[in-house]
């Protein structure tokens, strides 16, 4: 399934793939080279012809040479040269970038803090205050030290190969845990940092969010890691459901979209009354949650006992109030 964010990042290369290829690409040559089908790089122009410049008047968009795309079967993309220029910054727009690296290089970890470092080097050189005014700024980097030290016991944790005993704030029990973890690895996906590792407790691989971790206490003892545990890559998602999970579908209005892209889905169909998806879901709770953050945009089409659950949530929520 195609999602908007994979869509995004196709556009995104569209337009200097085909500005460097000359004046027009074979549509199905772009398609070979984009790794998608001719009908989705169709679809990806219909949507890249209402973007543009802010203004969205016709000299503002990038324009696509429909009759080309339908006459000729090739790729014209014009009125995108600003794509080509150097990107400027504004004193206070390098003075913000500038104090948001600083602050992402006490999380980061060895090959980010260099990525960062050069970064802040260049914007250094090409700006010549915002060093300066950046300096002066105030930030409480309180939490974020204490996240980096954190993080970087666990990834010494990690090298050593030594087991970590973790205090865990179990969001959906509103509980906290104690539990012995072999680290696998530390990883940053979508804006928060990640433990990988083999938990004892429910013997078998868990992510943990570090900013739920209360406390991690590094022992001495080696990691007992199954040797027929191969960790799984986290590079594409960070929870994959399992196959004994049961299916929840559901239908969802357009302020409910965002499921579909967000969440990993099964099917996604689309209907006259909205997008119908399906999804696995492990632990009834989380679902309940989801449903009263989605009220009144989404429907329960089955199981019916999530709908009832959901009513019953929802009037007891109510009750509150009173």
């Amino acid at each position: 399934m195609s999602t908007a964010r994979d869509q995004v990042a196709r556009m995104l290369a569209l337009v200097p793939y085909v500005r460097n290829r000359g004046e027009a690409v074979p549509l199905e040559q772009a398609a070979a080279d984009l790794g998608v089908s001719v009908a989705q790089v169709v679809a990806d122009l219909k949507v890249l012809w209402y973007c543009g410049l802010p203004g969205l008047g016709m000299g503002d968009l990038i324009d696509v040479d429909m009759d080309a795309l339908d006459g000729e079967g090739v790729v014209r993309v014009s009125n995108a040269d600003y794509l080509d220029r150097p990107l400027r910054l504004r004193s206070d727009e390098a003075t913000a970038l500038v104090v948001a690296l600083r602050a992402l290089r006490d999380t980061a970890d060895a090959a980010q803090r260099d990525v960062v470092d050069r970064a802040l080097a260049k914007l250094d050189h090409a700006t010549e205050d915002a060093g300066a005014r950046a300096a002066q700024v105030e930030i409480d980097l309180g939490e974020q030290a204490a996240s980096a030290r954190l993080r970087g016991t666990l990834e010494d944790a990690v090298r050593r190969q030594v087991q970590v005993r973790l205090d865990y704030h179990v969001p959906a029990r509103d509980a906290s845990t104690r539990r012995v973890v072999d680290p696998l690895a530390v990883v940053a996906r979508e804006g928060h940092v990640y433990l990988q590792a083999w938990c004892h407790v429910a013997d078998g691989e868990r992510v943990f969010r570090l900013d739920r971790v209360l406390a991690a206490e590094v022992l001495d003892s080696p990691v007992q890691v199954p040797e027929e545990h191969a960790p799984r890559d986290l590079a594409d998602a960070l929870f994959v459901p399992s196959p004994t999970d049961g299916v929840a579908r559901l239908l969802l209005a357009p302020p409910a979209r965002w499921v579909a892209d967000y969440f990993p889905v099964e099917e996604v169909r689309e209907r006259v009354e909205g997008l119908e998806v399906s999804l696995r879901v492990s632990d009834a709770r989380w679902l309940d949650r989801l449903l009263l953050r989605l009220s009144p945009h989404a429907q329960v089409l089955e199981p019916a006992e999530a709908a009832e659950r959901l009513r019953r949530r929802a009037a007891e929520a109510l009750a509150l109030y009173s």
